[in-house]
């Protein structure tokens, strides 16, 4: 007896039209779909303005204006960094985010060959991108930190904040489980706290308090500071996530560890760890795509991250009033990073089989 094949189309399309109601839903929605789909192409393409001067000229036709795009987008992804020199920091980032996308590849975890040269490649390419970014050797003029800004600042602090958190989370969440009293109160009123505080406070905390609580003549770079702040505050969440994954670990393992006769710090980073961290996989990216929105907070501290350059780009008195396009182009921006993020996420736990038995 053979049974008719349903390919994938067959069966979305019958999820869609296998009723009048759910046929009349569909249609309706595909309606709504398309009515704005039109109208955005309407506003982005048919009535767009490439060619202007003013954002004036650009609200006769009242379409995207592209031509403040075209003018200012140097700005908005690379803020006050002079603008002779901002080569520097778009080959920084490049050169960043390559580097991350190599450290992200399985390839890389499972050949010790390709570990030590993947080691070998950031220990290299960290020096190189602080003398892209500070300047003042090979030939580079200096720029100080307060000129950084735009998308190579968001993902400065997004990344290394994310990764000195984990860290210091993976810590502060064995802590919590410890056995020792006072080392899981300590790790408990940590967490609390910096639970407790809005990031904008701690911020503005590290921005303004920092100078009077250290000695005199001692100080950090304000952006020294936020990345500090970043990576204390995320710990914090961080390390409940683990949590979670360490308490969901069966008591057998634990019992099978001692009974191989491993040591507590030989059976947490080879056999409790890796299983935690597998299953929290999906908290975890949660909290990394967060804390890279959340970067745009530090605008409140006079530093021009990518949300805080889109602002400045519209300061010229020729291009007052448009705010519709700066915020749309960092819109995407952060949406394409987000979207990698979850996508990178994804594959990750299909590979590892998260929620498989």
């Amino acid at each position: 007896m053979t049974y008719p094949t349903r390919t994938r189309w067959h069966g979305v399309a019958g999820g869609i039209f296998d009723s009048p109601g759910n046929a009349l839903v569909s249609l309706l929605l595909l309606g709504v779909l398309w009515y704005l789909a039109s109208g955005l192409w309407d506003w982005a393409v048919v009535r767009a303005t490439w060619e202007a001067a003013t954002a004036e000229e650009c609200a006769r036709n009242g379409g995207t204006c592209w031509a403040f795009l075209r003018d200012r987008w140097r700005l908005i992804l690379f803020g006050p960094y002079p603008y002779g020199e901002q080569w520097r920091p778009a080959f920084a980032l490049m050169l960043f985010l390559g580097l991350i996308i190599a450290t992200l590849r399985p390839a890389f975890w499972e050949n010790g060959h390709a570990r030590r040269s993947l080691m070998v490649a950031w220990a290299l390419g960290l020096p190189l991108m602080a003398c892209l970014m500070i300047g003042g050797t090979m030939g580079l003029a200096p720029v100080p930190m307060r000129l950084w800004g735009g998308l190579p600042l968001t993902v400065m602090l997004a990344a290394v904040g994310v990764s000195l958190a984990f860290v210091l989370a993976v810590a502060l969440a064995l802590a919590r489980v410890c056995t020792m009293p006072v080392i899981r109160w300590l790790a408990t009123a940590y967490i609390e706290f910096f639970r407790g505080v809005p990031l904008i406070a701690l911020l503005f905390l590290v921005a303004i308090l920092f100078p009077y609580v250290v000695p005199p003549g001692w100080n950090m770079d304000t952006l020294l500071r936020a990345q500090l702040a970043f990576a204390l505050f995320f710990a914090a969440y961080m390390s409940e996530a683990i949590r979670g994954g360490l308490q969901s670990i069966p008591q057998g393992q634990y019992d099978a560890a001692v009974a191989l006769g491993l040591t507590w710090w030989q059976s947490r980073r080879r056999i409790i760890l890796p299983q935690a961290l597998r299953k929290v996989i999906p908290s975890l990216v949660n909290i990394f795509i967060a804390a890279f929105k959340d970067t745009s907070l530090v605008v409140v501290i006079s530093m021009l991250d990518l949300l805080g350059a889109a602002n400045a780009s519209t300061a010229e008195a020729k291009w007052w009033g448009l705010y519709i396009e700066p915020y749309l182009f960092i819109a995407l921006i952060y949406l394409v990073f987000c979207l990698a993020m979850s996508a990178y996420s994804r594959s990750l736990e299909r590979r590892l089989g998260v929620g498989e038995r």
